[in-house]
């Protein structure tokens, strides 16, 4: 890799007067300038971290705090991975890098007890992106009251520089149940994402379904509710629970893929078809809701156009510290396909949040 020093003696001049040709100092003439630019872009120079922080005062990179509760593989959740893959070009584009930090077991990893803002300064992150967390974390407290320009995915968090990005995700709910009822179904049930304070999927996607569900004049048992955690296994055990009531439901809205996936496993261990005796449709639309059979009618979220958002957010806290904390809705739309019974004469048919009633 090319250093300045290589620089100055190719170029004949001194370090110092290659460091300040470098910084645009006025005290380099425009011509020597203009020769050790040329001669650094031919020598594909590019100044260390370390050296464009003291400069600049930035370190160009943004940490990323991650974490959906203990017993969850998070990394693994398609949710995240799309959410990361948006981040990172996003971030790439506005030239900052990212930094995953690590969980907060079993301490900061250079001394002291665990802190999310210690390790945003020990790093010098120019700010931070924040997933799965909700404001009862005592870390994360400090970390968005510390003023650090902060961007919450999916939950909203309260800080003087904290701003928000997330789905529709109250629409898409009433987009699932406005499209079941459509069907003919009334006896409509749900299976929750994860209700934790703070977090908004879960909780919207709650509300959507029983506002649109009173929109429409519909009954809503409260044994119809039953709580998941987005993951398959709480969806499996979910259905298994509201298809063995005494009066089952006929469709279930599962707040998120991976459940609904579960629910389509409990259904066929009980013999139940799909979408004959009961409807299903999920919220996201993976890559798995298409390739199960059958295919998953689902809400779709535009991960990738989340993350994106995010890092854009969050560039423009950095870049002014007067700019207003980003708040940001991304839409969400409805993908028929065969588990809810109306995929119709297209194999996929979709309908967006704005086209709700």
């Amino acid at each position: 890799m090319t250093t300045i020093q290589q620089i100055a003696a190719k170029s004949g001049v001194s370090i110092a007067t290659v460091s300040r040709a470098l910084n645009g100092s006025p005290e380099v003439s425009e011509a020597t300038r203009e020769r050790i630019l040329e001669l650094a872009k031919q020598l594909d120079y590019t100044p260390s971290a370390a050296a464009r922080t003291l400069v600049s005062r930035r370190s160009h990179v943004v940490g990323v705090i991650l974490d959906t509760g203990p017993g969850h593989p998070d990394l693994l959740h398609p949710f995240f991975q799309e959410v990361l893959v948006g981040l990172k070009h996003g971030a790439g584009a506005l030239g900052y890098d990212l930094l995953l930090f690590a969980s907060d077991e079993p301490g900061n990893g250079f001394g002291g007890t665990h802190s999310y803002l210690r390790r945003a300064g020990h790093h010098n992150v120019d700010g931070a992106i924040v997933m799965g967390f909700d404001g009862r974390h005592p870390e994360i407290a400090k970390l968005v009251a510390s003023g650090l320009p902060c961007i919450a995915i999916d939950a909203d968090l309260e800080g003087p520089r904290t701003g928000y990005v997330m789905s529709e995700n109250q629409e898409g709910a009433r987009l699932a149940v406005r499209h079941l009822h459509e069907l003919g179904h009334e006896r409509i049930a749900t299976i929750t994402g994860t209700l934790v304070p703070n977090t908004r999927p879960g909780a919207d996607r709650l509300d959507g379904y029983g506002y649109e569900l009173a929109d429409l004049g519909l009954e809503l048992p409260a044994e119809y509710v039953v709580e998941g955690d987005f993951y398959d296994e709480s969806g499996y055990r979910g259905t298994r629970q509201l298809l063995e009531l005494r009066k089952p439901p006929t469709a279930i809205f599962a707040a998120s893929d991976l459940m609904a996936a579960g629910a389509l496993r409990a259904a066929n261990e009980l013999g139940v078809r799909i979408p004959e005796d009961v409807a299903i449709v999920g919220f996201d639309d993976i890559a798995l809701a298409s390739l199960i059979t059958p295919q998953l009618t689902t809400v779709r979220q535009d991960m990738h156009a989340l993350g994106e958002a995010a890092a854009k957010g969050l560039a423009r806290m950095i870049d002014d510290p007067e700019a207003a904390p980003a708040r940001e809705l991304v839409p969400t739309r409805l993908v028929v396909r065969a588990s809810s019974g109306g995929s119709g004469a297209p194999r996929e048919r979709s309908l967006t949040s704005k086209e709700v009633g």
